[in-house]
């Protein structure tokens, strides 16, 4: 029987271009190229959960260039600004 010629594993740039690939192929036509690993998975409790939200181009724009005037992620000064406009409506 002939050996199945399998294609080679491109190199991606988008979680869906992983996700595309591995949705028409099987990880068994790979298991040469796996190995073993250990890892540990520390789980975030209700208060440290991970929101996304989409935003518009420019708002994004404008929240990247701020944070990096006030030398802070943008998530500090996303969590910041939030913070500060529910304790003012509180």
């Amino acid at each position: 029987m002939p050996k199945k010629v399998r294609d080679p594993i491109p190199e991606f740039e988008t979680l869906e271009q992983i996700a595309d690939f591995w949705d028409t192929h099987s990880t068994a036509d790979y298991d040469d190229l796996t190995h073993e690993v250990h890892f540990e998975i520390e789980l975030m409790s209700e208060h440290e959960r991970t929101r996304r939200i989409t935003l518009l181009p420019e708002l994004s724009n404008r929240l990247e260039a701020s944070a990096r005037q006030q030398g802070v992620s943008v998530e500090t000064l996303v969590n910041a600004w939030l913070t500060e406009k529910i304790l003012e409506r509180a």
